[in-house]
């Protein structure tokens, strides 16, 4: 473990609060929704009962392209080990919930509301404004392949949420809410127009949020004529709030390359170049071994405790947002809110579980433990 991350996980180990000591208040998440279908995909099948699975992304594109090859159709094997509601607010919403926060979540959860979400969702306040997306994600040990149907999140606008919740009903969950996060770009192509909705309203609100969480997602699947024609729309918000931009290293790449040209950049200079042309409070990249965060205070990079086995990886970089979000609303430094983003993803990917805010603390407090 280098210094640098050393003193973040002591920054960390001071500044946050003990389960008890932090105050719980009100969040809200918008504005997708999905149920995903865990699956696993057959490398070789001895017997109806027995088969070897296919562990990973390399091995998953080797048979592609040895089909290519071949100039041959290719069917694989695959098989559901699990369904779950997904998305950044349902996995945002479930952490919070989890810490006995009060969660507000405004998406797409079916017309009516579909059992899955209601049975996870129900005490919390949810509001349903479409169809949710539905997702096939296929758990490898280095990565995943996610295939995806995206439901009434693509052509979401600030007029849409409008008619379909109302901006006075969203102005009002907002007030006197500790947090707003936003995902995804990459599933509302129209992201940018609902930033420039909320500065429209924020200074209407009474209360509004002190921190605004924003996940473009897989940012790959927008032209970069795209990303550039809305990137001023983080940083209008960021005038009125402060806005947190978090992407993984793959998409902070992609935003580099669109922002500032094609280069081979390090991922600190990636998520600078990043930094730069979206001009929010805090940029902040998060990858398997690394995590960065560009801020007023510079560039930190603090190094994450690998995981050889994992239990599960999907939704791992929801679950870091969600330990990001924690750092934010609890007024961590950026490294330290990095260290605890690290920290709720590490604890998923090892148990695919929820951790409490206990074992948050735990993971925090035993970091160079675990190199």
């Amino acid at each position: 473990m280098d210094e640098a991350t050393r003193r973040a996980v002591a920054d960390a180990r001071e500044e946050l609060p003990d389960a008890e000591a932090i105050d719980a208040g009100r969040v809200v998440f918008g504005f997708d929704g999905y149920l995903d279908r865990v699956r696993e995909v057959v490398a070789d099948r001895t017997d109806p009962d027995t088969y070897e699975r296919l562990a990973t992304i390399a091995a998953f594109g080797e048979r592609v392209d040895r089909s290519v090859a071949a100039d041959s159709s290719l069917t694989f094997e695959w098989l559901e080990e699990g369904r779950r509601t997904g998305g950044h607010t349902c996995h945002l919403a479930r952490a919070f919930g989890t810490w006995s926060f009060d969660p507000t979540l405004v998406g797409m959860y079916g017309d009516p509301v579909h059992e899955a979400f209601e049975a996870e969702f129900g005490e919390f306040d949810l509001n349903s404004m479409g169809a949710p997306g539905v997702t096939d994600a296929i758990e490898f040990d280095d990565g995943k392949l996610m295939l995806s149907e995206i439901g009434d999140t693509m052509h979401l606008d600030w007029a849409d949420i409008g008619e379909r919740f109302g901006h006075d009903r969203l102005a009002q969950r907002l007030d006197g809410a500790d947090l707003l996060g936003m995902g995804y770009w990459s599933e509302a192509p129209n992201l940018p127009d609902i930033l420039d909705g909320l500065c429209d309203v924020w200074n209407d609100i009474e209360t509004p949020p002190g921190h605004v969480l924003v996940d473009p997602g897989d940012v790959r699947k927008l032209d970069a004529d795209r990303l550039r024609a809305g990137r001023k729309a983080i940083g209008r918000l960021d005038e009125v709030t402060d806005v947190v931009v978090s992407s993984n290293r793959a998409e902070t790449g992609v935003l580099a390359d669109a922002y500032s040209g094609e280069a081979d950049r390090s991922f600190e200079a990636a998520a600078e170049a990043v930094h730069e042309a979206l001009d929010p409070t805090w940029f902040v990249g998060h990858g398997v071994d690394r995590s960065v965060v560009v801020s007023p205070a510079g560039t930190d990079s603090v190094s994450v405790p690998a995981v050889d086995d994992p239990e599960l990886t999907t939704s791992s970089g929801d679950h870091f947002n969600a330990g990001l979000g924690l750092g934010l609303v609890t007024d961590l430094s950026p490294a330290a809110a990095v260290v605890v983003g690290n920290a709720v993803a590490g604890h998923f990917v090892r148990t695919a579980d929820q951790p409490s805010l206990g074992e948050v603390r735990s993971f925090v407090d035993t970091y160079d433990e675990k190199f």
